[in-house]
């Protein structure tokens, strides 16, 4: 009797590991109530991956299997979320598995601005795509940055231009506290380039009306359901590449 597991069919160990091969022989010549022990054994150190290999962290590709209650209305640290109304949103804005070839590596975020989506690396050539409101003018910069921290329920301070431009957020110069109508929605992920902050964010929304298009004034947003999805999935050091929009770069040209 054999037992013999291939790595591409063991499941991930507490770290988001891949166990290595396994194969024990000659089972046939040990007694029954042994072989038993052994085969138990055996099938405990696969599932507890005695030994791995580098790949993901396991939240990465948990619950990847979408259902039609992704979208409804649930109780989010003390906070109630409405349901989505996806009715006037295409259904390529909705989150799903889809095929992605990249070079890279699993776990890393993907913004596909001109198209208005959302890419998380996953492993084995898929990502999960999710539906994003971009800036109107888009990112003002393109290239690869990195998830310095994320924040539940985060408070709301708007930049000393967008006061001067909308005199009426002055109110919230020291900070908007967090809730439903707070901009930032229920979680934000902060970007950083080169170790300092870009001030663009990747947030929830209270406008959901607003996925799909161009009308924030330059961070990149999510259904609140979707980014609460998204920050159970990254971790802080993510690495993040920015794919613009190639009208904007005309324009600012």
């Amino acid at each position: 009797m054999s037992v013999w597991a291939r790595p591409a069919d063991l499941p991930q160990t507490e770290t988001g590991q891949v166990t290595k091969s396994f194969h024990f022989r000659s089972l046939g010549a040990v007694p029954s109530w042994l072989r038993t022990g052994i085969a138990a054994l055996s099938l405990a150190g696969v599932l507890a991956g005695c030994q791995t290999v580098g790949t993901y962290h396991p939240a990465l590709v948990a619950g990847l299997d979408f259902g039609p209650d992704m979208y409804t209305a649930r109780i989010d640290e003390d906070f109630e979320l409405p349901a989505i109304r996806t009715g006037g949103t295409p259904r390529q804005f909705q989150r799903q598995v889809v095929r992605y070839e990249t070079e890279e590596k699993p776990g890393t975020l993907i913004v596909d601005t001109p198209n208005k989506f959302l890419y998380l690396v996953l492993p084995r050539g898929k990502a999960i795509r999710y539906g994003i409101g971009v800036g109107k003018a888009g990112f003002s910069w393109s290239g690869s940055a990195k998830v310095a921290w994320k924040q539940k329920w985060p408070k709301w301070t708007p930049p000393k231009e967008m006061i001067q431009r909308q005199p009426r957020l002055a109110k919230y110069e020291d900070g908007m506290d967090p809730g439903l109508d707070n901009p930032l929605g229920a979680r934000a992920l902060y970007i950083f380039e080169d170790g300092k902050d870009t001030l663009y964010r990747i947030h929830g929304t209270n406008q959901q009306n607003s996925i799909g298009r161009a009308v924030s004034s330059g961070c990149i947003r999510l259904w609140n359901q979707d980014v609460i999805d998204l920050y159970n999935r990254v971790q802080p050091g993510a690495k993040i590449v920015v794919i613009p929009d190639p009208r904007t770069h005309l324009a600012q040209g």
